[in-house]
């Protein structure tokens, strides 16, 4: 019982730090162009998160980082992809809460409730993503065989 739950464990943690990893790396390079591009509209770091259309870029790739991040929990635990995909989004979620609770004044409210929303169900799918490759290649694996 303990190997599995340690893998389950790990499978989570692995995919939040995938899907941190991975939006620290997009932001780092996608911010200062953002601002290079548009200087009167992003003059700083700050402007970002309250600019509406820098808001839509970030929950586009947040959500293709946490999509990620389930993909890589459900292929790590190797069982139940969808359920350990949802773990890992709803640990998300506890560190979202954590942030707007410490950090609320960093960004607008409406972002932090995107955020929330789109969270799990977009871990989900990550997962869902992982379970169709694991039954497909299942599924080639009988045809080989028959």
């Amino acid at each position: 019982m303990a190997p599995r739950i340690t893998r389950s464990l790990l499978a989570v943690l692995a995919g939040i730090a995938v899907l941190t990893a991975a939006s620290f790396a997009i932001e780092a390079a996608v911010d200062p162009l953002l601002m290079l591009a548009f200087p009167q509209a992003l003059p700083n770091r700050a402007a970002l998160s309250y600019n509406l259309p820098a808001s839509i870029l970030l929950f586009a790739y947040t959500s293709l980082c946490v999509a990620a991040g389930g993909y890589v929990a459900a292929w790590i635990a190797r069982r139940s992809p969808l359920w350990h995909a949802a773990a890992m989004g709803l640990a998300q979620e506890a560190l979202t809460v954590w942030a707007m609770t410490s950090f609320g004044e960093i960004a607008p409210r409406r972002n932090w409730i995107v955020t929330l929303i789109l969270t799990i169900p977009t871990a989900i799918c990550g997962g869902l993503l992982r379970a169709r490759q694991t039954a497909s290649a299942a599924r080639l694996g009988e045809r080989r065989i028959a």
